[in-house]
């Protein structure tokens, strides 16, 4: 059994209120145009119109050669994070996922890496935590690489 789990909602609501990013840069505000601005928090595709933050971030506790930082969006506005088993909006959109495997010293396991049709990531993801190597998985963009939220042991 496994879970998506967005990032954490005192790590929004901070970059909502002005903290700056892993770049050590304010987030930048936006108006979504809604062409498809996920945020990470909801797991939702922020609304054509609303107000939303770009900004780096990195989904690891400290810099070390494999912690990845790139941009994201968030909502402007405090939203819910994503809770329960049902598959986030986000994912329903693109036809294939990024996702690999990671230990408990956040370092990638290598093998564990592969794109995947949205319809097998859940699978998939359930495969690479059997490894007992893998403490957790990142599901990211497959064509730009941008994380997009994990996948945790239910």
């Amino acid at each position: 059994m496994t879970k998506i789990t967005a990032l954490p909602t005192d790590i929004v609501r901070a970059l909502q209120n002005g903290r700056q990013d892993a770049h050590g840069q304010p987030p930048e505000h936006a108006v979504s145009d809604g062409g498809g601005n996920p945020c990470r928090h909801c797991l939702k595709y922020i609304p054509k119109g609303a107000g939303m933050l770009i900004l780096a971030h990195r989904p690891f506790p400290e810099a070390q050669p494999y912690a990845e930082t790139g941009p994201i969006f968030l909502c402007a506005d405090t939203c819910e994070q994503h809770q329960g088993d049902q598959i986030p909006e986000v994912f329903t959109q693109s036809p294939d996922y990024l996702i690999k495997g990671y230990s408990h010293d956040d370092r990638i396991v290598y093998g564990t890496g592969v794109v995947i049709d949205k319809d097998r990531m859940m699978q998939q993801a359930e495969e690479i935590l059997e490894d007992e190597r893998v403490d957790y998985v990142h599901i990211r963009s497959s064509r730009n690489n941008c994380y997009q939220a994990r996948i945790d042991r239910g």
